[in-house]
């Protein structure tokens, strides 16, 4: 996806991920796309949240998209809605290079033990 991470916390993640690569057949950046980087930003400031010995797994996400794109970079900017001690809710918004908002998410992970990786 390329997704690049330029700044990271519980309480916000900032990230770009190029249009090119990432379209479906009529050109577009692909709605599906959007909604994976959504998660990917969203999944990780709980992890941050949750902290050593902890991880998040995804209990619920839903997006609207506004507006199409068709180059360029996006970015995407992860906001804490809720930090809590076994409940993190983020917003995510995906703007285009001009600004213009074209995706609205919202994502809520649930806090866990990390699993062992044996």
């Amino acid at each position: 996806m390329g997704v690049t991470i330029v700044e990271q916390s519980a309480e916000r993640v900032v990230a770009t991920m190029p249009v090119e690569g990432n379209r479906q057949s009529f050109g577009l950046l692909h709605g599906g796309a959007s909604v994976a980087f959504a998660e990917a930003l969203g999944s990780w400031a709980a992890v941050i949240h949750a902290g050593p010995g902890r991880s998040a797994v995804g209990l619920d996400i839903n997006a609207t998209h506004h507006l199409a794109a068709r180059s360029g970079i996006v970015t995407g900017v992860a906001t804490a809605i809720r930090l809590g001690r076994t409940i993190a809710c983020h917003e995510i918004v995906i703007s285009d290079d001009q600004g213009r908002r074209l995706c609205t998410a919202r994502i809520t992970n649930l806090i866990i033990d990390a699993p062992d990786r044996a």
